[in-house]
């Protein structure tokens, strides 16, 4: 091989790795922690600082569709057509009020997914395999995705397990309240078991606070244990309870969008900084 067939070759592995986007699944196998929210305002920041995204719908409730302004009526093509691999994930991608911010939308048919996949013996990759073409995807608004999000339902499932399989590393949402650390105990035993035996990469990216309420001690007491069994994984961007965040989905918007100078907004916008900060710290290091 010539030298400058070779310095052609890094060069086209080096673009290949740059367009090959990060992967966070968004994972707590207990309801109501600001999972879904956190997803929508996440993917939302990170596209008003520039960095394109997707979100990738796995829950059978499809709010973060519905957050993002897309009705049930508006979904021809989902995540659970994907899976089946009745169409391919351009098919299914669509835009989004966001501008680079793009979603795979999810219906309630994600419920039979399990009984539909029970004899495949890739079960569990479906997922995996269909992203594996994404950086030949073309985002709605042109470019390649810097970013992909995958909400995840609240439980262990072939789902969640799809998207641990999928994805690069967990991105947890952690509501400030008693049961938290139980709660994050179990996902990281989750973690580990599907570390050990379906993805040996995946690791967690970052441990986020939600519904953090300055007036409530029993918040201030929940980070301080939190911090202390986790120490950086946890994110020094908190997100407080919020109006205004919890309005926007009902009006079919990221909060962002919904009022971007809420408390609620600027927490999510100062969670992207700082979540481009460590994967920039993480690709150096690598």
């Amino acid at each position: 091989m010539s030298a400058d067939q070779s310095a052609q070759d890094n060069r086209a592995a080096h673009d290949n790795r740059a367009a090959s986007p990060r992967i966070l699944c968004l994972a707590n196998q207990k309801g109501g922690v600001g999972k879904t929210t956190t997803a929508i305002n996440l993917g939302t920041a990170l596209a008003a600082i520039g960095e394109k995204g997707l979100l990738i719908d796995l829950d059978p409730q499809g709010n973060a569709s519905t957050g993002l302004g897309v009705s049930q009526n508006d979904r021809a093509t989902t995540s659970f057509d994907v899976l089946l691999d009745e169409c391919t994930l351009s098919d299914a991608v669509r835009g989004t009020a966001v501008p680079g911010f793009d979603l795979l939308p999810a219906s309630m048919d994600l419920l039979g997914v399990e009984v539909e996949l029970a004899d495949n013996p890739r079960r569990m990759h479906r997922l995996a395999d269909a992203l594996a073409a994404l950086p030949d995807l073309q985002a709605a608004g042109g470019g390649h995705y810097q970013y992909v999000l995958i909400d995840c339902p609240p439980s262990l499932n072939m789902l969640t397990l799809n998207a641990m399989v999928a994805a690069q590393s967990v991105l947890v949402p952690l509501q400030c309240e008693f049961f938290a650390l139980e709660g994050l105990s179990q996902l990281t035993q989750t973690i580990e078991q599907v570390r050990q035996s379906l993805n040996p990469a995946l690791d967690i990216q970052g441990i986020v606070l939600t519904m953090y309420d300055l007036r409530n001690n029993l918040s201030g007491q929940v980070e301080a244990d939190v911090r202390g069994h986790f120490g950086s994984l946890v994110y020094q961007s908190v997100i407080p309870r919020n109006v205004r965040v919890s309005e926007a989905p009902s009006f079919g918007k990221p909060a962002l969008l919904y009022d971007h100078k809420c408390s609620g907004s600027q927490a999510y916008m100062r969670l992207a900084s700082e979540l481009i900060q460590r994967e920039r710290e993480r690709a150096a290091a690598a």
